[in-house]
């Protein structure tokens, strides 16, 4: 990107965010236009398209309401013009690991385009924060490609990370600008995929100078399997034949381009990884890495701390906030920590209102938002983009090009803040992921902020929280909360597998404040012996990384995954509850408010 094309980003961020109701009325009425006349809002709008009549007959909706719509687009009838009349090039995947099931999501020629807008805004920020890394090096980005889907219309559903990487564009570019070779990406084994992406990027290690992927679990992910293998990717490259159990083609015809015998490196390598500690290692290994890019927002919060670890103090960015119906939002101070990341909407991607929350959102002593409710004020319809109340928590609604009408993301966000007349926002959680076990129901960001105080406890203890998640377990009366916890010394490469450095004093400690952190209808009940004591149950190291591979074997994406702040899945659950190594339960009821 030259450098006018970078300050005419800039300047379109500002003008965006400054007219932004102008844009927002404009957006609608385009898309009521082109799709007034088509059988679904035919039947609310009867070809009118303004914005009360829209806003006061057609309802507002979720993907169950709008999937007959779609299952007949994707099943081929006949009939056209059924949500959209802009024909469809295919449908997007969500990741279907914080909200339930794979969602079809309509794509279109023009959501691509917004997509590419929204793309030249990100990269004019991180140029003015960064330079222009693309002058300066590679991007080892971990990536991985899904198979497509293909539905009986012909039309094939991706992810969208697998969409992006398949675009003639980043073909294009892939070669000079990343470390990853195409094969390697779209190779269908995670783990050789995985393997070959951090062999290809430590030869290229003096070219790296951006480390990241989608999810913070996924960095996360890629130094653990370093930490595990990285004797063997040392022998790759001291002989320069890549290990026999990589039997993916692709993946072997790169390396016969790439790899070659280079003793240097690889002793070089050795030094680093053998080290006691691995405080700082992406730097020590990658040393012209600028930043990490990658998601730390929301359920990615829990990864920070061993990012930090890891990183050495490069930045975190969280660049932008994005979901499988669209993208929306962009984060304008990418420097900044990531519990303080708010991010700007942007008025030209999708038409937005919002549903307030009945309980205000709040901020606790370590910047994290947490809700105590999640139902809607009554008496209050959906407020419009410019509308929207410093400090108020809403649910998103969404009406877009692809065929999306006043639909219900799931987002909780909370509006933090203005840039010119433009809200930003911390994402909360997702609407209806929640705990119970009796008559109370405890929030994603709930329990995200009782793991966050209560983690605190190991810091003496010299031990790190890599990865969590919750289920109620009503197998007993009275239910109980169960919070599955994956721990890890900081200091060595030595192994807590079978719980004996943990301290049942501490442990329980971090049982207690947990719930002591937890929303007063839970303490209340606890009180009452309504609900059981809190347990913590320690699992293996490793055992998130299959809880991973178990949802990747059902579909989800490697890019995409977000390790899901609540279980719901009985296999799931199996896999966590095989490879628990201690228990632990609170020993006192929780602190009652005065």
């Amino acid at each position: 990107m030259a450098t006018n094309d970078y300050e005419s980003g800039l300047k379109m961020l500002e003008e965006l965010t400054t007219d932004a109701q102008q844009i927002q009325d404009q957006l609608l009425g385009e898309i009521l236009s082109k799709n007034a006349e088509t059988e679904y809002l035919q039947g609310f709008l009867h070809g009118q398209t303004d914005k009360q009549l829209f806003k006061k007959n057609v309802p507002i909706v979720t993907y169950e309401h709008l999937k007959p719509y779609i299952d007949r687009i994707a099943n081929g009838e006949a009939s056209s013009d059924i949500l959209l009349v802009e024909p469809l090039i295919g449908f997007s995947l969500s990741s279907g690991t914080s909200g339930g099931l794979p969602k079809l999501i309509p794509t279109t020629a023009e959501s691509a385009h917004i997509t590419a807008t929204f793309n030249k805004l990100y990269r004019s920020l991180m140029i003015k924060h960064f330079g222009d890394i693309n002058q300066a090096g590679k991007r080892m980005e971990l990536m991985f490609a899904k198979p497509d889907v293909e539905t009986p219309s012909g039309l094939k559903a991706s992810a969208v990370s697998t969409r992006a990487f398949k675009g003639s564009s980043f073909k294009a570019i892939l070669p000079k600008l990343y470390s990853s070779p195409f094969e390697t990406i779209f190779c269908p084994d995670t783990k050789q995929s995985m393997y070959c992406q951090i062999l290809f990027g430590l030869i290229q290690r003096d070219e790296v100078v951006m480390i990241g992927s989608i999810f913070a679990s996924t960095v996360v992910r890629s130094i653990k399997f370093l930490e595990s293998n990285w004797k063997e990717l040392c022998s790759n490259i001291k002989t320069g034949q890549i290990s026999e159990w990589i039997t993916d083609s692709g993946c072997r015809n790169a390396a016969s381009l790439m790899l070659k015998p280079n003793l240097e490196l690889a002793d070089l390598i050795e030094d680093v990884c053998s080290c006691k500690s691995w405080e700082g290692i992406i730097r020590k290994l990658w040393p012209k890495t600028k930043y990490i890019g990658t998601v730390c927002t929301g359920a990615m919060l829990q990864y920070t701390a061993e990012l930090e670890f890891y990183c050495g103090g490069l930045p975190l960015v969280s660049g932008f906030y994005a979901c499988s119906e669209g993208a929306v939002g962009i984060n304008l101070e990418p420097l900044c920590k990531p519990s303080d990341v708010s991010y700007t909407f942007l008025p030209n991607t999708v038409y937005y209102e919002f549903l307030s929350i009945k309980e205000d959102c709040v901020t606790d002593s370590q910047n994290q938002v947490q809700l105590n409710a999640m139902s809607h004020h009554e008496d209050t319809g959906p407020v419009d983009l410019v509308n929207v109340k410093l400090g108020q928590c809403y649910e998103v609604l969404v009406t877009s090009s692809m065929g999306l009408y006043r639909y219900r993301v799931g987002d909780i966000i909370k509006v933090t803040g203005f840039h010119n007349n433009t809200p930003q926002f911390q994402f909360v959680g997702r609407q209806n992921v929640a705990l119970g076990v009796d008559m109370e129901r405890t929030s994603e960001a709930d329990i995200l902020k009782a793991v966050a105080e209560a983690k605190a406890l190991l810091d003496p203890l010299g031990l790190i929280l890599t990865e969590y998640t919750s289920y109620g377990d009503t197998s007993s009366t009275p239910g109980h909360y169960v919070i599955f916890w994956e721990i890890k010394p900081k200091e060595g490469n030595n192994n807590n597998k079978n719980g004996k450095e943990l301290d049942p004093k501490v442990m329980e400690q971090c049982c207690s404040k947990m719930e002591d952190s937890l929303h007063f209808t839970y303490r209340m009940y606890r009180k009452e012996n309504m609900i059981a004591a809190l347990e913590i149950r320690v699992v293996k190291q490793g055992t998130f990384e299959s809880l991973m591979d178990y949802f990747v074997t059902k579909g989800a994406s490697l890019s995409q995954y977000k390790t899901p702040i609540c279980i719901k899945s009985k296999e799931a659950l199996n896999i966590l509850d095989s490879r628990v190594i201690a228990k632990f339960f609170s020993p006192r009821t929780p602190i009652q408010d005065n």
